[in-house]
């Protein structure tokens, strides 16, 4: 049985070897921040989907204008008649065949409102349909650096859990070594035994952490892993987690937000847009006026014989206003629904506008807590480092217990995983925060 698990264990290692040797280069390359925010700026599933949503918001900019535009209209018809249904007379014969062509351009000259409505709603639908496709792009930009940040700490913990192992273990082989010379009881083994038995599963769970996140960044990124690698994904990052000093003043944290932060620009032309659809509604009230010019051509239908290549044309031109004087409460109806529609859309700005702020604060606050955390910690490891080495040199001069000493080897691990924690809830704060108060999180060019 041994030697069956032994042989699984090599053949699972080589075949892990085998994937990372077989990768793409653009998935073994080094992979710095910036990189991978370029990287999900052009593979990223939602940045691409929200870039053709932009593509398509131009098709509707360009028919919200196409009223207050001219329209074109060619038009042709050729009719043939059964001779038994074509009426007669002594003086006049209707033909059996008749064609007819023309062409007309109109221009809508006023429709109550609807053509200046038009333009400037086209207008709103452009501006409105970029601050959706940068939200998008903010908010995967930070889940991108999030998503950076688990890598980093996850590997991070398995150095930790790695170095606490190891001591561990050294602890374990000195007992052994103190009880083969008869110095200390079997007690004492047993305990560096369980010591070490109780620190490998963290260990275990700092690799699948490690594994899970650089899974979640590849998938971020829009690489397409080969299915051959499947045990871990050769991602490097070359950054590491920098807390470089952070300073914001909430009130001005809190202006910003409500300048820049794109939710609330798209909030702001759905405003526009819903109180533009109640003088599309209420034109239905208005006449509309229009004019036209066109030129036409016919076959002679009076003559006599009627021959198709007898040819009638000319030009046309004139003017048309239409008017509904009563249609059943429908515009009624409109105006009313829009109105409701405005007002709801002032309601959801101010609510937001609520939010944001909020999300302000809850960020800060959060940031704050971050920052006073890795405060705390500055010295923390430094203090663990001393207390072990205290510990050990007590229990060899017989003045101190093991148990003091493993102790000790469980508060510095404790305090390095602590102090790694906090780097990364630094960070992982900072870009929150940035992201609330609406900060371009976009690698400079």
């Amino acid at each position: 049985m041994k030697k069956l698990t032994l042989l699984s264990l090599m053949l699972g290692c080589n075949l892990a070897l085998w994937a990372a040797d077989n990768s793409p280069g653009w998935l073994a390359r080094p992979l710095s921040l910036a990189d991978a925010l370029n990287t999900a700026l052009a593979q990223n599933a939602s940045i691409l989907k929200a870039k053709n949503d932009l593509e398509a918001s131009q098709g509707v900019v360009i028919q919200t204008r196409a009223v207050a535009l001219p329209q074109l209209v060619g038009s042709g018809q050729y009719k043939a008649t059964d001779p038994s249904a074509v009426e007669s007379n002594p003086f006049f014969n209707q033909p059996q065949q008749n064609w007819n062509a023309g062409i007309q351009l109109v221009q809508n000259i006023y429709m109550g409102g609807k053509m200046v409505a038009a333009i400037r709603a086209a207008d709103a639908t452009k501006t409105q349909a970029v601050a959706i496709y940068q939200t998008a792009v903010a908010d995967t930009l930070l889940g991108v650096r999030l998503a950076y940040y688990d890598v980093l700490l996850a590997a991070q913990q398995i150095t930790v859990r790695e170095a606490s192992v190891k001591l561990l273990q050294k602890e374990l082989e000195d007992q052994q070594h103190r009880f083969d010379a008869g110095t200390v009881p079997h007690f004492n083994v047993l305990r560096a035994e369980v010591a070490v038995a109780n620190e490998r599963p963290p260990l275990i769970a700092a690799r699948n952490a490690y594994r899970i996140a650089k899974n979640n960044l590849a998938n971020l990124l829009g690489y397409d892993l080969p299915r051959d690698i499947w045990e871990d994904v050769p991602l490097h990052l070359t950054d590491t987690l920098d807390t470089v000093p952070f300073t914001v003043n909430l009130p001005d944290a809190i202006q910003q937000a409500l300048a820049r932060r794109t939710e609330l620009t798209t909030a702001r032309k759905t405003v526009e847009l819903q109180q533009l659809n109640i003088v599309n509604a209420r034109a239905g009230y208005k006449p509309t006026v229009a004019l036209f010019a066109g030129y036409d051509w016919f076959n002679a239908k009076m003559s006599a014989p009627v021959v198709l290549n007898h040819e009638i044309d000319g030009w046309s031109a004139g003017a048309q206003l239409s008017w509904n004087i009563f249609d059943g409460a429908l515009t009624r109806g409109k105006v009313t629904q829009a109105r409701a529609l405005y007002e709801k859309s002032r309601t959801d700005l101010a609510d937001q506008s609520r939010q944001i702020e909020l999300a302000v604060r809850t960020a800060y606050s959060d940031f704050i807590e971050a920052k006073e955390t890795l405060e705390s910690q500055a010295k923390v490891q430094e203090q663990a480092d001393e207390a072990l080495r205290e510990a050990k040199a007590r229990a060899e001069a017989g003045t101190a217990t093991q148990l003091e000493v493993l102790d000790a080897e469980t508060s510095l691990t404790q305090a390095r995983t602590t102090q790694i924690q906090a780097q990364h809830d630094y960070v992982a704060a900072r870009a929150r925060l940035e992201r609330a108060i609406g900060a371009d999180l976009a690698p400079a060019k």
